[in-house]
C-alpha cells in the first residue's frame, strides 16, 4: 500500500477508537479513558503498518513488535490508574473550566479534544510508517542503535513506574512527594524515558532515503508537549495543588526532566 493509503486507513481506525472511547467516557463520566486509547492506538497503527507496508519484512516486523510492546505496556500502566478510579485531576480541571457554559458545550469541547488526540496518534506515528515502508535490503547500524535505545528507554520507564508504584503503595507515604530512586534525580523520569522511546523510533526511521530525517520532527514535537503543554505543566500544577510546599521544595532541588544529581534543598 502507498503511504497515503496507510495514513487514511490509520486515521480512520484511530478516529473510530477515539469515538468509541468518548462514548464510554461520557457514559461513565470519566474522560481519563482517552489516555488509554491514545496509547493503545499506536499498537493498532504499528500492526497496520507492519502488515500492509511494503518495506523489508524484517524491518516491518521489528517496528511492529517494538511499538506494540511499548504501546500496550503504556496502555496497561495507564489503565491501572484509570479503570475503577475517579476521573483524574487534569480532566476534572478541564470539566470545571470547559463546563462553565453548560454540559453540552463541555461535551463538544471534550469530543474535539479526543479527536485531536486521534490526529496526534497519526502524526506521531510518522517514523513508524516511514520504517515500515523502507524497502532497503539491509538493516543499518543506526537502526540497531535505535533498537538498543528503545531497550534502554523501556527499561528506564519501567523502573521509574515501579519505583513510584511502590512508593504510593506504602500508606505512610500518603500526601508525600516521591523523591526516591530515579525520582530523586528527575521529577519526571517516566517522561524522560518516554521521550527516549520517540528518539529511538526516529533513529530507526532515519535510515529511510531522502525523507528519513523528517522522523526527527516527532521526538521534537513530543518534547514540546512534555515540557510545555500536556506533560510536565499539567502534572506539576496538580502536584502543587495537592502537595503544596513539599512539592515546591522538590522542584527547587530536583531536575525537571533530564536525570541529574539533586541540588541541596533550599529549605
Amino acid at each position: 500500500m502507498t503511504l497515503a493509503t496507510l495514513v487514511v486507513l490509520g486515521a480512520t481506525l484511530v478516529v473510530a477508537v477515539m469515538g468509541l472511547t468518548f462514548v464510554i467516557g461520557r457514559r461513565l463520566q470519566n474522560y481519563s479513558y482517552v489516555d488509554i486509547a491514545w496509547s493503545a492506538n499506536f499498537a493498532l497503527l504499528a500492526l497496520l503498518y507492519g502488515a500492509c507496508g511494503d518495506g523489508l519484512p524484517v524491518r516491518r516486523g521489528m517496528v511492529a513488535v517494538l511499538v506494540t510492546l511499548w504501546s500496550l505496556r503504556l496502555a496497561w500502566h495507564l489503565g491501572r490508574r484509570v479503570v475503577g478510579h475517579p476521573e483524574e485531576g487534569r480532566y476534572v480541571d478541564l470539566r470545571n473550566r470547559w463546563g462553565q457554559n453548560g454540559v453540552a458545550a463541555f461535551e463538544r469541547r471534550m469530543l474535539r479534544f479526543y479527536l485531536i488526540q486521534a490526529a496526534l496518534d497519526v502524526i506521531l506515528s510518522w517514523p513508524m510508517l516511514l520504517a515500515a515502508t523502507n524497502s532497503s535490503p539491509t538493516v543499518t547500524a543506526v537502526e540497531w542503535v535505535g533498537a538498543g535505545l528503545w531497550v534502554l528507554a523501556i527499561s528506564g520507564e519501567t523502573i521509574a513506574d515501579a519505583q513510584l508504584a511502590r512508593f504510593k503503595a506504602d500508606p505512610s507515604n500518603r500526601g508525600r512527594v516521591c523523591d526516591r530512586g530515579l525520582w530523586s534525580w528527575s521529577r519526571h523520569p517516566n517522561y524522560f524515558f518516554e521521550w527516549l522511546v520517540w528518539v529511538a523510533y526516529a533513529l530507526i526511521a532515519l535510515a529511510v532515503p531522502s525523507i528519513g530525517w523528517s522522523g526527527l520532527l516527532m521526538p521534537a514535537l513530543m518534547l514540546y508537549f512534555l515540557l510545555k503543554v500536556t506533560g510536565i505543566p499539567a502534572t506539576e500544577a496538580q502536584a502543587l495543588r495537592t502537595k503544596g510546599a513539599a512539592y515546591a521544595d522538590y522542584q527547587a532541588r530536583t531536575s525537571a526532566f533530564v536525570p541529574m544529581p539533586p541540588r541541596r534543598s533550599v529549605r
